[in-house]
């Protein structure tokens, strides 16, 4: 079987990843019927062997029901993107659904570094805001691998899924996930949806205008 990435994309990737910081742990989780599965999982064992700070576990929805509903996967390819502390791994809320191939590559590379420097990079008032959050706050991220917008409308949102515990934020490759697509009617991408419709956010937008969008959505609901 031949490599994903390319000896140039291998040595871009080794380069950025001399930054990284403190272990990540990386959980795959496939499932039945499952067409991009195989090629999710060859692509980010390729990723992960290129570091000795990312460890890699493989999982199937079906056979580990419960490290599934553990780390709330219910999507496959799926992914999660969390830190590890010796033995424990520590969950940031930071999942994909879909392979995360054309330009979500990116998003995978500056996610792994993300979590290994522990740093989201946020402003003060942003800070603020998730710091005081008392529900739980979903966010769904819809892209395709051919749209240059998406990549920073999903590392927004890991970001503030990184700064607080009470934030999950998904990235879902639309043309895998067409049910979800159609039920909060993405037109287009990126499309954030927050908790599960109740809002939406349409473009890359600042990071202050998707804390003024999460707040609608907290004082309606």
């Amino acid at each position: 079987m031949s490599n994903l990435l390319n000896d140039d994309v291998t040595g871009q990737v080794r380069e950025a990843f001399k930054d990284l910081k403190d272990p990540v742990q990386v959980l795959f989780f496939s499932g039945e019927d499952c067409e991009y599965c195989e090629d999710t999982r060859q692509l980010v064992e390729e990723v992960t062997d290129l570091s000795d700070l990312i460890n890699l576990e493989t999982l199937d929805l079906d056979q580990d029901p419960e490290e599934a509903a553990r780390y709330q996967v219910d999507k496959a390819p799926g992914l999660v993107i969390a830190g590890r502390e010796g033995d424990q791994v520590v969950d940031y809320g930071i999942r994909y659904a879909g392979i995360p191939s054309g330009h979500e590559f990116s998003s995978l590379i500056q996610d792994l570094l993300l979590v290994s420097q522990r740093e989201a990079g946020l402003s003060p008032e942003t800070n603020q805001f998730l710091a005081s959050l008392e529900e739980p706050v979903h966010l769904q991220v819809f892209v395709t691998p051919t749209c240059p917008y998406c990549p920073s409308a999903v590392i927004l949102a890991h970001r503030f899924a990184l700064a607080s515990e009470m934030v999950q934020a998904e990235m879902v490759e639309s043309s895998e996930f067409q049910d979800l697509v159609l039920k909060y009617k993405v037109s287009g991408v990126p499309d954030t949806s927050i908790n599960h419709g109740a809002g939406r956010v349409v473009g890359a937008v600042p990071e202050a205008e998707l804390v003024s969008e999460i707040q609608k959505v907290i004082e309606t609901g």
